[in-house]
């Protein structure tokens, strides 16, 4: 579910965001600004575990962290919002739709960090007009008349996994030598069995928790630098939508555990050196002392429609990088193939009539 929370400001009433330049809360309206520590309105006595094991439960929002909280509900994806009691409509950060009224938010695991948006909406159309333009074939009527349907700084719930993992694996390596004489070509192939074992820690592997938002595409927009993670005040909530995940920590251990085991391999393969080629044979990994937080990652999520298609772009909100997928013009690409084709074939027939003379 995601979350939309408005925090007042006590000069003048009006509703305060988080300002990516200054790293405080401002009001756009008296221009006051605040710093997070000193505006927090959250339950003191909540308790925030940092370190976790992979089997138990984070602690949960305190009760005058949700005051005022309420639900609100996608009919068409069925993801819920988490927005202030006052605001009167709004729409789903994922599919666009509107979302309605469901009941008062409670129950749900509070963050243990959060990495505050670095970048603003500006730098991400921005970037946009940047990705799009720096791609070829995209058709002219759409780099002409692209105009962005929705824009959306999204907090992205993320499982962070630590852990140790001890590795044995075997490999397959050889090394190859040619040479030739005056009569023939030799080719020797020397076959060795190569072993490694040792141990390899890993800090903040992340996982995304949201079901609605590709994996793919928040992986495609990594790293995120977790040093600059604060511990978590719903006063960076402020001017932004937060996800609630809907991917347990238990349901995330597998994807974890997949991207774990991947690393530590390239990690010890990288060490196999020397050799004409190499070939893991058997892979084994222990992980252990692992535990888990929660942390909410900075996202721009944009939307644009295009011959009535919808394509989504995403962007790091700390670091500025950008992915997303863009129509291709057909017609230009048939005839950028068709213009190499013609100029391999000149090349060609170039080269044999040289051929030819000499």
């Amino acid at each position: 579910m995601s979350a939309v929370l408005e925090q007042k400001c006590p000069c003048c009433g009006g509703a305060v965001a988080f300002d990516t330049g200054s790293q405080k809360l401002k009001c756009p309206y008296c221009d006051t600004e605040f710093d997070v520590e000193n505006f927090s309105q959250g339950d003191s006595s909540a308790e925030a575990h940092d370190d976790i094991t992979w089997n138990t439960q984070s602690s949960e929002w305190g009760e005058s962290e949700t005051d005022g909280m309420s639900v609100y509900s996608c009919n068409s994806c069925g993801g819920e919002i988490i927005a202030d009691s006052t605001t009167g409509a709004t729409s789903c950060p994922y599919c666009g739709n509107p979302v309605v009224v469901k009941g008062k938010f409670s129950g749900a695991l509070r963050p243990d960090l959060v990495i505050p948006f670095k970048l603003d909406k500006k730098a991400a159309k921005e970037a946009l007009k940047k990705h799009i333009s720096s791609k070829k074939f995209v058709p002219k009527a759409f780099k002409n008349n692209n105009h962005i349907d929705e824009i959306k700084g999204v907090y992205v719930p993320h499982w962070l996994f630590t852990c140790d993992a001890a590795a044995n694996i075997s490999y397959s390596a050889e090394k190859i030598r040619s040479w030739s004489d005056s009569e023939y070509d030799y080719t020797e192939i020397e076959s060795y069995e190569v072993f490694r074992s040792g141990s390899i820690g890993f800090d903040n592997v992340p996982v995304d928790g949201s079901e609605k938002m590709p994996d793919d595409l928040m992986e495609s927009i990594e790293p995120f630098d977790v040093s600059q993670a604060v511990d978590f005040n719903t006063a960076y909530l402020a001017g932004y939508l937060a996800d609630k995940y809907d991917v347990s920590a238990d349901k995330s251990i597998a994807r974890a555990n997949e991207r774990i085991k991947n690393s530590a391999g390239s990690a010890f393969t990288e060490t196999v050196k020397g050799y004409t080629a190499v070939t893991p044979r058997s892979v084994y990994v222990n992980i252990a002392n692992g535990f888990y937080k929660y942390a909410l990652y900075p996202v721009w999520v944009l939307k644009t429609r295009w011959n009535g298609k919808e394509y989504t772009f995403a962007m790091n909100g700390q670091t500025g990088k950008f992915v997303g997928d863009i129509p291709t013009d057909k017609k230009a690409v048939t005839k950028a193939t068709l213009l190499l084709g013609a100029g391999i074939s000149a090349f060609l027939y170039g080269i044999s009539w040289l051929i030819e003379l000499l």
